[in-house]
């Protein structure tokens, strides 16, 4: 069974109700929501109540998810970028302390060697097919989706109208998914 289809397969039975389900989903997939998550929030204790919040959407709308439309990791990475910038929207910036200064966050200490191969690997098949695309749509995937950017930023930054901006990017989207299938 390929990873893919045990997280499929795992989403499903959450959609059921199981717990044992979702206590593995949530073993398989928290490492990498919470990078998305911190990635967008540049703070732990923000991307840790973001993530909490993804894994109750998670265990709330499981049966909204459908096989084929997207990779279940693909829906899971939306549902945390989306919970991560909501959260961005709402702070509307760094907490501050009592004199009025932006607190200095800590990051947790760089991952192990295992994953630091494993996110090299995937880094280098991401940008491989990020390098098929034109560079712009390529530029606003990397915005949107790693640096958090908003899609009316990207219409903004690019002229562009809304609706164009969101079909270039789920155009985008559809191509790297193909090329990382391969």
């Amino acid at each position: 069974m390929s990873p893919q289809d045990e997280i499929e397969g795992l989403i499903a039975r959450v959609a059921m109700g199981n717990r044992e389900a979702f206590r593995r989903l949530y073993g398989r997939t928290s490492a990498k929501l919470f990078g998305i998550c911190l990635r967008v929030l540049n703070d732990k204790e923000l991307a840790e109540e973001a993530l909490q919040e993804v894994y109750v959407t998670i265990w709330r709308k499981a049966g909204m998810y459908r096989e084929g439309v997207a990779s279940p990791m693909t829906w899971l990475i939306t549902l945390a970028r989306n919970a991560a910038v909501d959260r961005r929207r709402r702070i509307g910036g760094l907490p501050l302390d009592g004199d009025g200064q932006a607190i200095e966050r800590l990051r947790d200490p760089a991952p192990g060697p295992e994953a630091q191969a494993v996110a090299r690997s995937e880094a280098r098949a991401l940008q491989a097919c990020l390098d098929t695309l034109n560079p712009d749509h390529a530029a606003m995937i990397r915005s949107v989706y790693l640096d958090g950017a908003t899609y009316a930023e990207m219409a903004a930054a690019h002229g562009a109208k809304l609706n164009t901006v969101r079909t270039w990017l789920r155009r985008s989207l559809m191509q790297l998914r193909e090329c990382l299938s391969r």
